[in-house]
Formats: structure tokens, sequence, C-alpha cells
């Protein structure tokens, strides 16, 4: 359950920083099979990767899902571009606490792109693993591995764990969630 967990709140937070630069006309990611490598600075846990199988409609989708997921939550959503570098600024309160978020977004989402989120979390109970000081960092380095395997179809996203689920999924449960 950890992993589904990471993995949905990681692809979730990866999703937004993109998506959230989507503002800017980020180029969408190639069709196809993309690897998701987590890495979590100074946590002693190892590195969380996913692999989704991607098209123009799905990776439209999946940007849209993570600006959906936390639209009424963030009182502060900033992307610059500067050169081909995107930067995320946001400032977003879940429960009781308060996550503000910097990402760096470098990459051609051609063939790889890197995302490297810091955070400082303040409110509310400590996650467990969580640094006392609420700080986190976190890399996402992501790279096109090739065409979509024959079981899979767009939307697609494979957990570490072997769990599948695909993005439309998400978005019904979105749906049926019930507001804050």
């Amino acid at each position: 359950m950890r992993n589904l967990f990471t993995g949905l709140v990681v692809s979730t937070a990866a999703g937004l920083a993109v998506g959230a630069a989507g503002a800017l006309d980020v180029p969408p990611r190639r069709a196809g099979l993309w690897e998701m490598k987590m890495v979590f600075e100074g946590r002693n846990v190892p590195p969380d990767v996913s692999h989704h199988c991607v098209d123009a409609e799905t990776d439209k989708l999946m940007s849209a899902f993570g600006n959906a997921s936390t639209r009424d939550m963030c009182s502060k959503m900033d992307t610059q571009k500067v050169g081909d570098t995107y930067v995320v600024d946001s400032v977003c309160k879940m429960g009781p606490s308060t996550n503000t978020t910097h990402s760096v977004i470098t990459g051609d989402f051609n063939s790889a792109y890197t995302v490297k989120l810091l955070s400082v979390t303040s409110g509310g109970p400590n996650l467990p693993g969580a640094r006392p000081d609420g700080k986190s960092e976190m890399t996402v380095e992501a790279r096109f591995t090739g065409a979509c395997t024959a079981d899979q179809k767009p939307g697609d996203i494979i957990m570490s764990n072997g769990v599948k689920m695909n993005v439309r999924d998400l978005q019904k449960v979105q749906t049926l969630a019930p507001k804050p």
C-alpha cells in the first residue's frame, strides 16, 4: 500500500510540475513508453520506478489530472520559462499541512527530462520517514524507452510494485471523490 500511495503522490507531483508548466506550452512528451525514476534525497528509501505509456491525448490527461487534483488546494502556482528550463513555484494546503514547492524542469520531452523538486511542509503530522524539518527533495528522471508493450494501452501507469492503473481510471476516482 505504501508503494502505491507513494507512487501516486510522486506521479501526481511530477505531473503537477509538468502540468503547471503546460500553461507555458511545454512540449508534449513523445508518444510511447516513459520510465519515471523518482529519487528522494536524504531518505533511506530505494528509488521508485514507474512506467508510463502515453500518446498525445493521455499525456494531456496526465497533466490535467495533476492540475485538477490541486486546483482548489493551491493559493499559488507560478510558472516561468527561463531559456529551455521551466520553474514552478507553488503553495498548496493539504488538510492541516501547507506545502511550499520549488520545481525546476529541464530536458527536451522527446528523449529525457528531469524534474527537481524542493518542498517544505509545515503544520500537520510528519509523514513516516520524512525529515523533522519538513523539507523534502526529490528528483524525477524521465526517459523515453521506446514503444509501449503489447499489454499496455495509452494512459497506463505501471508502478514499481507491479500495480497497473490508467489515467482515465484516476480521473473517474477524482470525479467520485467528495470535495473538501
